[in-house]
């Protein structure tokens, strides 16, 4: 989100039909692995920046609020809309572009807290994940305090990366800058490789109780 500088070989001399060419490709290939992982878009709001999967929890986990959650157990995966993010302005992040941002990500968790009430299917989740993979890892606590403004909590890794995930993610990150360049050039970042994996939570009873329709709305804690 925070994201400030730009690669040297970004700029307006970029032939525009060969950026075409490589948007088609990039978002074809998002769209096939989005299908792939079952990442669906839950609203039609244009002001909507998430998606969501459906997932199961790799290990248990207890949230401050008494909400905890067993291995096997189903949860919701947050995911950036990509096509729909503000787009930052050529001279960086800006006022404006936060509050922007700020907007959004209110809205977004607004309506995905419709969402859930309106789907008694998935009435056995009761815990929402995202995972930060914004930039370099020493950047990632950052995001985490900033998350955490909107009932996000930050839970640990619980054991080392194994070889197999570091290549999946090294791949994923490739593919995730490739999106960045082709939607929002000025916001990719020289260490846009080396981007971490943290991962936030918040409960479902605390997402209801902000951002639901008979919630208290509550504004982010400074």
């Amino acid at each position: 989100m925070l994201t400030l500088g730009r690669l040297p070989f970004i700029g307006p001399a970029v032939d525009r039909r060969r950026q075409s060419w490589l948007e088609r490709l990039i978002f074809g290939l998002d769209g096939a692995l989005r299908r792939w992982n079952s990442v669906v878009e839950y609203s039609g709001d244009p002001t909507c920046i998430l998606r969501i999967r459906v997932g199961r929890l790799e290990r248990d986990l207890a949230l401050a609020d008494g909400t905890s959650g067993r291995s096997g157990e189903r949860f919701i995966d947050l995911h950036l809309w990509n096509e729909q993010v503000p787009p930052m302005p050529k001279e960086g992040a800006s006022i404006a572009w936060a509050r922007q941002m700020h907007v959004c990500f209110q809205h977004s968790l607004q309506q995905l807290a419709s969402y859930l009430a309106a789907r008694p299917d998935l009435s056995d989740i009761s815990v929402v994940r995202c995972t930060l993979m914004f930039a370099g890892p020493e950047r990632d606590g950052q995001m985490a305090r900033l998350l955490g403004r909107y009932g996000f909590e930050l839970v640990p890794a619980a054991s080392r990366v194994s070889a197999s995930e570091r290549t999946l993610r090294y791949a994923e990150n490739v593919l995730i800058s490739l999106i960045v360049l082709a939607h929002n050039a000025t916001s990719l970042r020289r260490d846009t490789l080396r981007r971490g994996r943290t991962r936030v939570f918040i409960s479902r009873r605390a997402l209801e109780q902000r951002y639901g329709s008979g919630g208290e709305r509550l504004p982010p804690q400074e």
